[in-house]
């Protein structure tokens, strides 16, 4: 059950700084979201809107403790940094390493580490678009938050509660029979994959993923005649704010790509670089404010440095679904791509709506279970040949993976004995941070005047939060 706590206090210092005694609402914490965060809005002597802060207060501190570490022990401990998303996380680690020991993973074991990844990317989709931000849409969002939660889609729809249920089920359950662990994997090993498919897995898994394909295809039509066909400008303008964008695209046509590729960084105009993993350094910044745990990457590419502000943003791109879809040129998959045409035919490119994460969430659901069953029907991912030989040495790795909240970097140095000497980790709700904290500002400011502050208001500036999926 949802359930939120709002403060107004005049003596509270603003966002943890010291000397303002302005008054301060409090959003705390933010509700139906993967993850822990607060909304602090301070409000002006007439009542309005005059800053407003996205505090995250979890401090992880891997990059500082794996310091030291044999570095293929690495990916086994970097899955405990989300337990949503733990296959991203050990995809990425174990890329990494591999650059550190020059590894060179056989086509199979791509293929096996690509199908684990994608098949997470689907179970993650199911849990955040019914579970997490249905409920503002199906249930409306000043409904009561005693009832604007899961179980009031249960009891507002009943069967289509039970299919969701069911079918994010399946999908771990798919993923737990082949690879033995759905949450903290093993599987991902430096050099490749620790265990080969046989035809009878391949087989029961290209059933299973048939009727994904057919699950994701019934959401997304009910999702567009239900939803996204129906929503008034003033909720597609949510929290809109004009950024760039950044994601992975195949480099020889431009594709979306969840695993592999090259990373395309966007301006707001739609211009573009694409530049490869290691090349990250050149052309992002990571900057830091004293009342955030998280840090605040930007595109030092652009030469404009870092700002938030709304009418002249320095820096700022957006990554996850909309991201994706914004930076690729098209999608290889051909119910996917008629989705994306029909969304660029009515939103452009690139698309700049808060609220169209939500649409592109669920157009790559589709692709994630179209790239499932080509991987599938590919006859070289049941070859023996999964792991290519290891030699711990001194190097340096980048691994990148698109994770379902965006682009995911971990890049790793080892000394000679193959020991994590520096790390440094960009998850992907990292890169939104700055957004998100632009984006709860535009609704804010949309929504609260002269100290009139109502329980759907402030559920609409944590809508502007959910759609980033944090």
């Amino acid at each position: 059950m949802e359930q939120k706590t709002i403060e107004a206090n005049a003596d509270q210092a603003f966002a943890h700084g010291a000397g303002s005694k302005k008054k301060v609402i409090n959003i705390q914490p933010i509700t139906r979201i993967e993850g822990h965060a607060r909304i602090a809005i301070q409000l002006d002597d007439e009542g309005n809107v005059a800053d407003t802060r996205l505090n995250v207060m979890a401090l992880r501190g891997f990059e500082k403790f794996i310091e030291g570490r044999p570095a293929e022990e690495v990916p086994r401990i970097v899955n405990r940094i989300c337990g949503i998303c733990p296959w991203m996380h050990h995809t990425a680690s174990n890329k990494a390493v591999d650059g550190c020991f020059q590894a060179k993973v056989p086509p199979a074991g791509q293929k096996l580490r690509e199908l684990m990844q994608v098949m997470a990317q689907i179970n993650d989709k199911i849990l955040h678009f019914f579970f997490l931000a249905a409920p503002d849409f199906v249930l409306g969002a000043g409904a009561d938050y005693g009832v604007r939660n899961v179980l009031g889609i249960v009891q507002a729809a009943p069967e289509l509660a039970q299919q969701v249920v069911k079918m994010r089920q399946a999908g771990q359950m798919m993923i737990e029979k082949f690879a033995g662990k759905v949450i903290h994997p093993v599987v991902v090993v430096p050099g490749g994959f620790a265990k080969s498919m046989t035809e009878a897995e391949r087989q029961e898994l290209l059933e299973k993923s048939q009727e994904q394909l057919e699950f994701a295809r019934f959401c997304i039509d009910f999702a567009k005649k239900n939803i996204f066909y129906k929503l008034d400008p003033e909720t597609v303008g949510l929290g809109q704010i004009t950024t760039g964008f950044l994601g992975t695209v195949k480099p020889e046509d431009g594709a979306l790509s969840l695993f592999d590729g090259v990373l395309r960084l966007m301006k707001p105009d739609g211009s573009h670089q694409d530049f490869t993993y290691t090349q990250y350094v050149d052309f992002l910044g990571e900057h830091v404010e004293d009342w955030s745990y998280s840090k605040m990457p930007y595109a030092r590419a652009w030469g404009e440095g870092f700002s938030m502000d709304l009418k002249e943003p320095k820096g700022i791109y957006r990554v996850n679904t909309l991201a994706r879809l914004n930076v690729c040129d098209k999608t290889n998959t051909p119910l996917a791509q008629a989705e994306l045409e029909e969304f660029r035919g009515k939103f452009g490119r690139p698309a700049q709506s808060t609220m169209l994460y939500h649409w592109a969430r669920l157009i790559e659901l589709v692709y994630a279970c179209e790239r499932v069953l080509e991987l599938l029907n590919d006859p070289e991912i049941t070859d023996t040949n999964v792991r290519g030989p290891i030699t711990p040495q001194a190097g340096r790795g980048v691994g990148c993976v698109e994770a379902p909240r965006g682009t995911l970097i971990h890049d790793y140095s080892t000394d000679d004995n193959g020991c994590i000497t520096r790390a440094n980790i960009i998850v992907g709700t990292t890169h939104n941070v700055a957004p998100m904290n632009m984006s709860i500002r535009a609704v804010a400011d949309s929504v609260i005047h002269q100290g009139a502050v109502s329980e759907e208001a402030l559920n609409k500036v944590e809508m502007a939060v959910r759609a980033y999926d944090p």
